[in-house]
């Protein structure tokens, strides 16, 4: 679904992706991994049209993204952002209603189908129950949940989702993987995300992929490429891996010295 063929993008003349050539397929859960300044989240916003490439290609669907309409790709692909901002406070269907607009036209009110739509979103992620609550009220583990909602409501085949867990209790990273995952399975969506949670990354995802000064370091299943090496070589420090005795996947934990 979308393929990137030596994709380079610079900052102030500083080169943040360098030759990056990848392929994603329907239906894969997949997580970016990395140090911050790599360029995970520029790839996101290459991807959508948003940072502009100074060399390489990109095709989405089969179709140069430079040749898509901008409300045509937000039918393809939708984001959920690290932090929603919003001008002004709204509630929670409203907000979740915004995920309609690339079906609309200039003048056109929602139609009876966007709310029914909504409404099922709403009932999936559990967010019926305060649906005319104020955006400003939620705790941060609601907000995440109506950026999914919102994405939802595109329809699109393809999520993108930055800082998967920037200021979320475990708990709510727990919860937000596991709707993910659910999503990933039941309507075979391609889902990339942007995760600092490595052993959530390797207990969720079916593909991994490590950045490192803007180019791949590993790609590929996290039992496979998830090691100590590699990882050392990512963060520039020791982890130990384990097997989690549940489901077997890697897990790491940190070599910490401690005291008598």
């Amino acid at each position: 679904m979308i393929k990137l063929n030596g994709v380079s993008v610079s900052y102030q003349d500083v080169k943040v992706l360098k030759n990056l050539s990848l392929n994603f397929s329907k239906g894969e859960f997949c997580a970016l991994l990395g140090p911050n300044g790599v360029g995970k989240s520029t790839l996101l916003h290459t991807i959508l049209g948003v940072q502009p490439m100074i060399s390489g290609s990109i095709f989405i669907a089969e179709k140069e993204l430079g040749k898509w309409q901008r409300k045509e790709l937000a039918k393809l692909i939708a984001i959920i952002p690290q932090d929603f901002q919003l001008q002004f406070d709204y509630t929670v269907k409203d907000i979740v209603l915004m995920g309609r607009f690339p079906y609309s036209t200039r003048w056109q009110n929602y139609t009876h189908d966007d709310y029914e739509k909504v409404e099922k979103i709403l009932l999936q992620l559990d967010l019926n129950s305060f649906h005319n609550k104020l955006y400003s009220k939620l705790s941060g583990g609601e907000r995440r949940r109506v950026s999914i909602a919102r994405a939802l409501a595109q329809e699109t085949d393809i999520l993108l989702m930055d800082e998967a867990f920037a200021n979320l209790d475990i708990n709510h990273q727990l919860e937000i993987m596991q709707i993910l995952s659910q999503i990933n399975k039941e309507h075979d969506k391609l889902i990339i995300l942007i995760s600092h949670n490595i052993n959530l990354a390797s207990e969720y995802c079916r593909r991994v992929i490590l950045l490192k000064q803007g180019k791949v370091l590993a790609d590929g299943a996290p039992q496979n490429i998830l090691n100590s090496q590699n990882l050392e070589k990512l963060y520039n420090t020791k982890l130990q891996i384990i097997n989690n005795p549940v489901s077997g996947k890697p897990n790491f934990i940190y070599q910490g010295q401690y005291e008598d």
